[in-house]
């Protein structure tokens, strides 16, 4: 199954620290790296580990940064299709790494992503099974709805609204304001609101609803950077794929579950041979 996700990268540093420093206060790392972030890049990854490709339609600056991200998302097996933006950086990030398991995240510049006007293969959304949508305008929206299946996440409601394109699900966040589900026109077909080890509940269009539980972790817990795209993105391939909304959660939850027990958003996601 072809997959694709249309969203936004960032070239973020991240360092290991014990705990978070408070105001004022001087950490010292253990150790730190850099790695092509932000929702896009991270469900891309994980579409493309799950499936054996992904083609991530996305915008960069016209920077060091942007050909460093395109450079690094290629070798971990993704089709990077980016608009290039002349005047425009690179969205840069920082992000701490702590003993506790948390990512704690500042995002530096304007969070880029492609708009449906772009020079852009939209074309081959039409043969693609599964889209993960987390950045971009509303016309690259409505490119991405000839596809199979369209997941996006909650974090971009306002424009989802603009849109007025019909989505088979929405992944939103019972503890990050960010990411609540806010109802819009028409309604997606279902709404996942996740709630971290406590698994999550859905909403179908129709009046149905259920839960899911949080997959137990394969591992001991090492960081939750990128645990919930790698949810979204295991859904957008599970629908795609076919299954039904219980099974394609459950799935979605070991792709979150894996992720949380490997070094930053790569360092451990779902294969295929997991499967």
């Amino acid at each position: 199954m072809r997959t694709a996700v249309v969203g936004h990268v960032e070239w973020v540093e991240c360092v290991l620290v014990d705990r978070v420093p408070s105001a004022g206060e001087i950490a010292h790392a253990r150790e730190s790296f850099f790695v092509p972030a932000g929702g896009g890049s991270v469900a891309a990854v994980q579409l493309a580990r799950l499936a054996g490709e992904c083609t991530f339609f996305t915008a960069v600056g016209d920077d060091e940064l942007g050909r460093l991200a395109i450079d690094e998302l290629s070798k971990m097996g993704v089709r990077v299709e980016a608009a290039i933006l002349a005047g425009k950086s690179t969205r840069r990030g920082f992000a701490f790494l702590d003993d506790w398991g948390e990512r704690t995240i500042t995002v530096i510049g304007e969070r880029l992503g492609p708009s449906g006007d772009d020079d852009l293969p939209w074309g081959e959304l039409a043969e693609v099974g599964g889209v993960y949508f987390v950045a971009g305008d509303a016309a690259a929206l409505r490119a991405a709805r000839a596809a199979r299946v369209v997941v996006s996440t909650a974090r971009i409601c306002d424009m989802l609204a603009s849109a007025a394109v019909q989505l088979d699900a929405v992944v939103a966040s019972s503890a990050d304001e960010a990411e609540r589900y806010r109802p819009f026109e028409p309604p997606p077909r279902y709404v996942a609101v996740t709630a971290g080890e406590r698994g999550g509940g859905w909403t179908g269009g129709e009046g149905r609803s259920g839960r899911w539980k949080a997959a137990p972790l394969p591992g001991p817990v090492v960081d939750a950077y990128g645990a919930g795209d790698s949810f979204a993105a295991g859904l957008a391939y599970a629908l795609g794929e076919g299954r039904d909304i219980d099974a394609a959660l459950e799935l979605a939850a070991r792709c979150g579950a894996t992720c949380m027990t490997g070094r930053g958003p790569y360092g451990r996601q779902l294969t295929a041979a997991g499967l």
